[in-house]
């Protein structure tokens, strides 16, 4: 049943969410959908956007249509919704007429509260005859627009068919308009607004940083045996979660999860390249908990809802900041601490713009654009400063750090780089190979005189005769890009780029640094080690993270087990029945009544009437 109307916004959340308070960018993008207003929101991922379009449903009484562009999202979001006793329904290929009409009879009766679909089908012809006859019955509240950044050209994930979406204004005149995204720069903010027609748009960014999560960037050496390593830290300290390992191609996603079932892993490989029963079958196993680490190129990810995913490794070097701020949002969705694990080789931007430029070739269309986003993240990585600081400024925010102790939640501030002893003659040796050279020359040749190659390009224009030939001849040509990277990004050099070919000149710094007039420290990751294991749990947000000592993780792995099997019996992701989050306060506040566990955050009163007597049993059995 549909809360009454005059409901306020505070008890909806607390009978059907059992959340005692609202972040304040979801009070203001709630009050925008309640009242009727278009509005952007940019929320991060775990920041709670999808409150900002299920609760004006609820207090307003009338149906939201939410445009969301995946059919296991639309799913997982179906069902979680109705264990908390909210109706709502989606409308997708796999919807068989009669059940269809009955969806739309719910719409205009007020027995369903909101309404997921795909772009493409809010835009044909029929669905815009209802969407006309919901908003002259007075029955439409509002339209939302979820992963609204594939609306922009500008975004990572563009997609034309959410530019038709503006288009249901001119059926729904005066209903107001809710987009709501997890990643968007400044500029992809503006198109957003301006494809979407919105209208004196509130547009309201919330803080990208997300402090429960530990950023490491890694050379990369063997992948597999990083990952496992990963993998089997977070085990020692009992995350009890999943994780997901992008790869670039589906190739790689095969021989790599063969790779860690061989080092003893239970993982399996998901790609576009799948039989969809094969894809449907990892997608499940993965949400469901029985299985722990999938393998996958993109393609996984964007439907995937599970809150407990402890750890996201990039394998390969992501295309864009926007993008690994996307993959990397899908750990801790939760709020509970964890981990996201690039593993870098400088090979990798140019694996990447290898195939950007190829697929512009086919296309007929400018690569620049992409391009530039892949050398951002090259940017990013090989900055050798605070990792979450680097990000806020990305995305146009500030972040206060502490001086001394940094984030205390990158490889950076958390002391798993070590500086490059040789730093100065290092960054000059590199500048006078940009110099002797005639600033003519990418990255690798650069790297190859340092070091002394004999490649036909050397030998034909006679850099072996320079002076600097071979004097960095004990480095690796990858560290030796990473060297360079970091000096682009303090401004000793500058990148060029000229019909896709990039080449090195000398910036703003370079003569001092080479001159050694100005200072350079150049640094090496180092990777993690026991000492670090406790600080890999993440910063504070805004409390405290639930730590639980050995008997408390007992009563833990027992809830777990209880969650496990209620979610069988129904059908549905174990997280959809509770968060890791609230069964860590269940254990830690061990609530004896159903008011006590009323009051835990993340229990609704539905799912206390559902199946709180069995978790109240649970927490108070003895321990043999």
């Amino acid at each position: 049943m549909p809360i009454d109307s005059q409901t306020s916004v505070a008890e909806a959340v607390h009978r059907i969410w059992g959340f005692d308070t609202l972040r304040p960018m979801q009070e203001s993008a709630i009050a925008a959908g309640v009242e009727g207003r278009d509005c952007l929101t940019v929320l991060p991922t775990g920041g709670g956007k999808s409150l900002c379009y299920q609760v004006p449903a609820l207090v307003t009484g009338k149906v939201t249509i939410v445009a969301s562009p995946l059919i296991a999202l639309m799913r997982d979001q179906v069902r979680g919704l109705e264990l908390n006793g909210y109706k709502a329904a989606a409308l997708h290929s796999g919807v068989e007429p009669e059940e269809a009409r009955e969806i739309i009879t719910g719409a205009f009766d007020g027995s369903i509260n909101l309404i997921f679909a795909a772009p493409e089908r809010l835009v044909t012809s029929g669905f815009k005859v209802i969407l006309g006859e919901l908003h002259d019955a007075g029955r439409l509240g509002g339209i939302a627009i979820d992963e609204a950044h594939c609306i922009s050209q500008w975004g990572h994930d563009f997609r034309p068919e959410f530019r038709r979406l503006k288009e249901l204004r001119k059926v729904a005149p005066g209903v107001g308009i809710q987009a709501f995204t997890a990643t968007a720069t400044p500029r992809v903010r503006d198109d957003i607004v301006e494809q979407l027609g919105l209208v004196d748009a509130e547009v309201l960014v919330g803080t990208f940083d997300r402090p429960n999560l530990t950023y490491r960037v890694q050379a990369r050496g063997k992948k597999e045996e990083q990952i496992a390593e990963a993998v089997r830290r977070h085990r020692s300290i009992g995350d009890g979660g999943g994780t997901i390992v992008y790869c670039l191609s589906r190739k790689d996603t095969e021989g790599l999860a063969q790779d860690l079932v061989e080092l003893g892993l239970d993982a399996d490989a998901y790609h576009a390249g799948l039989s969809e029963k094969k894809r449907q079958s990892v997608e499940t196993a993965f949400l469901n908990e029985t299985l722990d680490v999938v393998v996958a190129t993109v393609a996984f990810g964007m439907g995937i809802d599970r809150s407990n995913v402890r750890l996201v490794v990039h394998a390969t070097m992501p295309k864009s900041v926007e993008a690994y701020q996307q993959e990397t949002g899908r750990a801790g969705r939760d709020g509970e601490p964890a981990e996201c694990l690039l593993l870098y080789s400088p090979s990798d931007a140019g694996r990447w713009e290898r195939l950007i430029g190829l697929s512009a070739e086919d296309s007929g269309s400018d690569p620049a654009g992409q391009l530039k986003l892949i050398r951002e993240m090259r940017g990013l990585v090989a900055s050798m400063g605070c990792r979450h600081k680097a990000l806020s400024e990305y995305f146009g925010q500030g972040l206060e750090i502490d001086n001394e102790s940094g984030c205390g939640a990158c490889d950076v501030c958390l002391g798993e780089t070590e500086v490059e002893k040789d730093s100065a003659k290092v960054a000059q040796v590199l500048l006078s190979a940009v110099a002797r050279t005639g600033q003519r020359y990418g990255a690798a040749h650069v790297c190859d005189v340092a070091r002394g190659a004999k490649t036909e390009k050397i030998l034909s224009r006679e850099h072996d005769q320079l002076s600097v030939h071979g004097m960095l001849a004990t480095h690796s040509k990858a560290q030796l890009a990473m060297y360079l990277d970091q000096l682009i990004s303090l401004g000793a050099l500058e990148k060029v780029v000229e019909d896709r070919f990039e080449t090195l000149r000398f910036g703003e710094l370079g003569v001092s640094v080479m001159k050694g007039a100005a200072e350079v420290v150049l640094r090496n990751p180092i990777g993690t080690g026991s000492a670090k294991k406790e600080r890999t749990r993440g910063r504070k947000q805004g409390r405290e993270a639930i730590l639980l000592d050995v008997d408390q993780q007992v009563v833990f792995e027992r809830l777990r087990l209880l969650r496990t099997s209620i979610a069988r019996e129904r059908g549905v992701p174990p997280y959809v029945v509770f968060s890791d989050a609230t069964l860590r306060e269940l254990v830690k506040d061990c609530p004896a009544t159903r008011n006590e566990m009323l009051r835990v955050k993340g229990v609704g009163q539905a799912k206390l009437d559902s199946f709180g007597e069995a978790f109240l049993e649970a927490l108070g059995a003895e321990d043999e």
